[in-house]
């Protein structure tokens, strides 16, 4: 295949050893919960493409949106210019939100989401005169992204970063604090750091890429109990957990308070395309509100609220309105909850865990994770295997037997 080949000589992959990384594989066309490839194989794609596809590919609905907001305005500058669908789509998510998070900042990525975030947390206290509060706490296990400023709040034991250490912002990385050593070092911790200390960053329910790692609600409202103490600014990544895929629409709502800021991307567009929002409280952003232009927010992505992007997201916020998401990921729990504990039994498997729609097989170890793929792709599915875990994420609109087919491969591939 010529363009495949080719195109291998100049192309850089993503988390790949290009020395030794295979061919990937050829797709042609996407649909529903299958990626179709250009030798005519369909294999059901069981990671929603990075959680991006809540509502699968190609739903009809996003797909006339974007196509109407193409004949219109592909994209105009969002410095001095409005368009409608930016517009509606920060009031509609603002409406989503609980408390005073009522300003919407859109970009084009989840990283960069974060990193506006963490300039809001730390800006917003240098307008106010308050200087010495700048380090941002964040928690092992945590994932926030892979550039410079989101990689020095990620755990500097993660694989993907270690390399850099030196070069990253020194920031504080702590447990969680979830239990009773854990919530003892934390407000340890606080009680002798908080007056460096400008925000608290956390993933919400669920760390993702640090291994699909759960935690109860208590620990957001503790979090919360914690910066409202020593007046710091609580951010929510729900970069991976917005939209559904814990079970209610933000994971934030099953611990019943509020951060001062949220970051959302992957399902923001339904897996169309890019974009992402951060979302300010009102008390954040009055601090920048001044007569001086040198208090301002100043950031600005070339394409911030590109009108493709905020079309694509005001339809997949209508496919939540109209049809029966959170259902269904509920449905698709119960399914996965059933389907896959037969595994916590097979040899070298350590857990089995799910939350809303997200199922998890950890492992004692995987020795060969491309190996295990090749398998899994021999099973007619797509799932990635990555540190020690084996996990689904699909769409939710997969269908029961498409479901059967993900959780079945995973059974039968450990039991191998």
């Amino acid at each position: 295949m010529s363009w495949l080949e080719e195109g291998w000589r100049h192309v850089w992959l993503p988390y790949a050893q290009m020395a030794t990384a295979p061919l990937p594989l050829p797709v042609s066309r996407t649909e529903g919960a299958r990626i179709i490839l250009e030798d005519g194989r369909e294999l059901i794609d069981g990671i929603a493409s990075w959680w991006t596809a809540c509502h699968g590919y190609n739903h009809p609905h996003i797909r006339a949106a974007v196509a109407g907001q193409l004949e219109a305005m592909p994209h105009v500058m969002f410095g001095g210019l409005a368009h409608e669908p930016a517009y509606r789509l920060a009031t509609r998510l603002a409406a989503l939100m609980p408390g005073d998070l009522n300003r919407v900042f859109f970009t084009d990525s989840g990283s960069v989401a974060v990193e506006v975030a963490v300039k809001i947390a730390v800006q917003s206290r240098l307008n106010q005169g308050e200087r010495g509060r700048h380090r941002i706490l964040a928690f092992s296990g945590g994932y926030h992204g892979d550039t410079l400023g989101t990689m020095a709040i990620c755990d500097p034991e993660e694989g993907m970063h270690s390399l850099f250490a030196g070069l990253l912002p020194e920031q504080p990385v702590i447990p969680l604090p979830r239990d009773a050593a854990s919530i003892a070092a934390f407000e340890s911790f606080m009680e002798r750091e908080h007056a460096s200390l400008a925000a608290i960053i956390v993933e919400p329910l669920v760390q993702g890429a640090g291994g699909m790692v759960f935690h109860p609600p208590e620990v957001l409202r503790r979090l919360r109990a914690a910066a409202d103490h020593y007046g710091l600014t609580l951010i929510f990544d729900e970069i991976f957990t917005g939209f559904g895929r814990t079970g209610s629409l933000f994971a934030l709502a099953q611990a019943g308070v509020a951060p001062d800021i949220v970051t959302l991307s992957k399902a923001l567009t339904g897996g169309t395309s890019p974009l992402a929002a951060t979302i300010a409280s009102d008390r954040l952003f009055a601090a920048f509100l001044s007569a001086s232009p040198a208090t301002a927010l100043m950031h600005g992505p070339t394409f911030m609220a590109n009108p493709l992007g905020c079309a694509a997201a005001n339809a997949s916020l209508d496919l939540f309105e109209r049809e029966p998401r959170l259902e269904q990921v509920a449905a698709i729990s119960a399914q996965m909850a059933q389907e896959l504990e037969p595994c916590r039994g097979l040899p070298g498997v350590r857990d089995v865990r799910v939350l809303g729609a997200i199922g998890v097989v950890q492992l004692a170890e995987i020795k060969d994770p491309p190996g295990l793929r090749q398998k899994l792709i021999a099973e007619g599915v797509w799932v990635r295997p990555f540190r020690d875990i084996l996990y689904l994420t699909p769409a939710f609109t997969i269908t029961p037997a498409e479901l059967s087919r993900l959780t079945g491969a995973i059974r039968r591939v450990l039991s191998a």
